[in-house]
Formats: C-alpha cells, structure tokens, sequence
C-alpha cells in the first residue's frame, strides 16, 4: 500500500508535520499502545466467531463454527491447507496472519440482535478480538456490523442474505460474502416461468424481519415482472413454530403457489405444515399447487425430510459443485467432521480467509487497510467462480445456484441438486438500485 493511501487513511502522518516539531496526537505518538483498535502486540491474533449457538438458526450456526475452526487451523498450517491451495492470491503462507498464530473465541447471538451486539461487544472489549464474523440472521449482521463500525472493527459477515445488510445498512466497517435477496429473485424468476408458466397467483408467507422483508420484494418483483399476481403478503413472527394457522387461508384466497420467505427452523415447520395441509396436492385455477422457497440450505432441506422433493429455491454454494476449490473444502470438512458443509459453513470459511489474506496483503491489521485491500478485490478458487467484492457496497458478485429437492436422494445429505448456475452478470445490480437504496458506505473507523 502506497504512503499516499495509508497517509488518506489515517495511519500516518507526514514526516513534513512530523519535522515542524507539531505535536503529533497522541494516538500517532510511538509510545502510543495502538494505532488502532485491538492491534496484536504478541505473537498470536484473536478472532471473534458470533454465531446462533441457540434458536431458530442454531443448525446453521453449528456448522459455521466448525467451518471457522477448520480455517482456524488451516491459516496455521495444520490439516491440508483446504481452499488454501486453490485460492488465486497466494499470500497467506499457511503461518498464522502476518506471522502471528490465530486464536478465536465464541459467542452466542441467539439470533436476537440485543444478544449478538452483547457478544460481540464482550469479544472486542474483553477478549480483544481484532475482527467479528458469524450470524445466520439479517438482523444479527446490521446490528453487529453497526457495532463494529462503531468500534473500529472489521465485520466480515456471515449468513445474511437481506438486502439491507449491504444496502441501507451497510457500513464501511462491513464486508458480504453472502449473495442477497435481489440476487435470488434474480436468479429464480426464469427458472420458475420455465417451470410454472407466467399466468400464476402467489401468496407470501413472510418472516417478520428485515431479512423476509427484502427477500419478499425481491421475490415479488421479479415474479410480478414476468406476469405473476401477488395475492397477498403475510408476515409471520421469527419465534413461530406451528405455521396451521397461517397455511389455512392460502386454502381459500385462489393462490396457486406459496412463497414461503422462511429460512431455517421457521422454513422446516412452515413447510412441513403447508404439505400437511394438502397444499402439494391440491390443483387449483387449473394448476397443480406449488411451493417456492427463496432461500434454500442442505442443513434445511434435511430438517424437512421428503417435503423438499421437487420444490425451488436459491442457494450461496453447495457441496456437490465441482470446481476445485470446492471440491478441496468438501475434501477437508468432510475428513475432519464426517460430513459435507453447509452453505453456511461455506461462507464463512471464505469470509476469514477473504480477511486474514486482506490483512497479509495489506501488511497491516489496521481496519482501513484491510478494507482497501478488500475493496474492489478479484479473486477465483474459493467456489462460485470469478469473484469481485465491489468497492462501492462491499457485496461480493458471483455466481449463483437455483436448486430443487431430490425425488431420490441417495443419503441424508444428497437432498438437494443444481439446475441452474446463474452466472454473476445475471444477478448483477447498479449501487444505486432502489431494492438498496436510501444507505451511505461512509468513511472507515479505525477505532482506537
């Protein structure tokens, strides 16, 4: 990184200044403890690791631990090296971040914001994590993300797919991996006229967040521009977990499709309930009834057993991809728990070798230069393709998969099968776009 640009940044003053004999402030000062927020002064770096170890979202939280355990040791050059060897940017060395060997430690979110700004705030105060990653809500990310804006801390965020999170709410401090909601509407909407016609009457069942309120209006605009009508839009509590009374009235509105903008636990039950109450069976205005999931998991898909077979939905990444990186990070995942990866788990190794490898070639830990080196940054070999983390929102652009359930899963975990890889150019957008609209990145806070 240039003077010029770490001069920009706030990490150092000219020697011009320096020689007038102004008095530098202290935070400047060589006697100075930090330059900024939790710089690693010994020989290791912590990472706080913030994820749903209770709740609706518990599964997928489970899963993105052992993924960051798994990177954990890989940046200290134990196990194979996983997405390692087949990232484009060769400088992590398998040494730590910047020859420092990485600790982590926990905290829960409870899939409450209240709670997961509480631990994230622990971990950066207390444990003196120099980066918060983790979360399977959308609430989560914006108020963790916030936090670490505040604090002057790098949030790579974990599971979040609402638009806000890199849209209103996004933060210079904030970086996403993750696709979003627009991206899904992106993606389904020529699968499902393909598969459904464009004469159809959907409902929505919508969960009553952020999250379920950008994936409902991504979902109803891409389906309304290919023809579809939106009978109606109901939103339904996170902690809800029998859906019966919610599934009855699709009965009698004249819908003949149910988008269930659901994920995780909420996702399993609604489900569950919409196929004991006959919807999949049921053949209206002509039609045979359809189901539709925006957002789909394998961790899901396995909850809700055989009423997955043959429903839609998008997904971030998934186990049976054959690119090489993928195919490495399945290698060592599987070796080390058993089984393949969620596309939580996926993500959030990617975020924290995104990070420690932004930090190496950034030579620092100072947030504001790891968010340059972020910033507009081109990368291949961690799944889903040629990758960009655009500089102007700090969403990464990739390609996207439309999958359906199995009719005839081969195991537990074989529930779920590709139909479509969108490419990244289909499910790009302008910064401006109005789903994302009415939010300012801002300026780095190097905290401190």
């Amino acid at each position: 990184m240039s003077k010029s640009n770490l001069t920009r940044r706030g990490l150092l003053k000219t020697s011009a200044v320096a020689g007038a004999g102004v008095a530098l402030p202290t935070i400047f000062t060589a006697s100075s403890a930090a330059a900024y927020t939790n710089e690693p002064t010994g020989s290791t770096v912590t990472l706080g690791f913030n994820v749903p170890q209770s709740g609706p979202y518990a599964d997928e939280g489970a899963d993105e631990l052992r993924a960051y355990e798994l990177a954990v040791e890989h940046l200290n050059g134990e196990g194979d090296g996983g997405m390692m060897g087949t990232f484009s940017s060769k400088a992590l060395q398998g040494n730590g971040i910047l020859g420092k060997k990485v600790e982590f430690v926990t905290g829960d979110t409870q899939t409450k914001s209240d709670a997961a700004r509480a631990s994230a705030k622990s971990m950066i105060e207390k444990d003196g994590a120099v980066m918060i990653t983790g979360g399977s809500s959308s609430g989560v990310a914006v108020a963790v993300q916030a936090l670490c804006q505040e604090a002057g801390i790098i949030f790579m965020s974990g599971l979040t797919h609402s638009n806000d999170t890199t849209g209103k709410d996004k933060r210079a401090n904030g970086f996403r991996h993750f696709f979003n909601s627009y991206m899904s509407g992106a993606a389904l909407a020529p699968v499902l006229e393909k598969m459904y016609g464009s004469d159809r009457k959907a409902y929505h069942l919508t969960a009553d967040y952020n999250w379920g309120y950008t994936t409902e209006e991504a979902i109803k605009s891409s389906t309304e521009a290919m023809g579809w009508e939106t009978v109606n839009t109901v939103k339904t509590p996170l902690t809800q977990t029998d859906f019966s009374s919610y599934i009855a009235p699709v009965l009698q509105s004249g819908a003949d499709v149910l988008v269930l903008n659901h994920y995780g636990g909420n996702m399993v039950n609604s489900l569950t309930n919409a196929v004991q109450f006959g919807l999949r069976d049921k053949e209206v205005n002509g039609k045979n009834f359809e189901i539709v999931v925006p957002l789909y998991s394998r961790l899901m898909a396995k909850g809700a057993g055989a009423n997955v077979k043959g429903i839609f939905g998008s997904t971030n990444w998934h186990w049976s991809l054959t690119d090489e990186g993928s195919k490495a990070f399945v290698k060592s995942f599987g070796t080390k728990y058993g089984f393949p990866p969620s596309q939580a788990a996926h993500t959030c190794y990617v975020q924290t070798m995104l990070y420690a490898d932004a930090v190496q070639r950034a030579g620092s830990f100072a947030p504001c230069a790891v968010a340059e080196a972020l910033e507009g940054f081109e990368f291949d070999g961690l799944g889903n393709g040629p990758t960009l983390y655009r500089a102007e929102d700090h969403q990464c652009f990739k390609d996207v998969l439309v999958v359906k359930g199995k009719e005839n899963p081969t195991s537990e975990f074989d529930l779920l099968e590709i139909v479509e890889v969108t490419p990244a150019e289909q499910v790009t957008y302008a910064p401006d776009h109005p789903q994302f609209a009415g939010g300012a990145l801002g300026n780095c806070n190097n905290g401190a």
